[in-house]
């Protein structure tokens, strides 16, 4: 689990770095702002299944990211 946990926080900086490189304008913002969201999202979901409480919060847990 220790690996997952590395490999997504590298996936989020790794996209904020390609947005980094993305020219500023506004037909790019929109794209820019969702893939810098969406790839945070996926280290938070990751850190709130480990937070379950039980085997049913884990589900659930894991429902709420699909």
């Amino acid at each position: 689990m220790r690996d997952l946990k590395k490999r997504t926080q590298k996936f989020a900086l790794d996209c904020w770095y390609l947005c980094s490189k993305i020219p500023k304008s506004r037909e790019y913002n929109a794209f820019v702002n969702q893939l810098i969201r969406s790839s945070s999202s996926v280290g938070a979901n990751f850190r709130a299944s480990q937070r379950a409480k039980s085997s049913a919060d884990f589900i659930n847990k894991l429902k709420i990211v699909e």
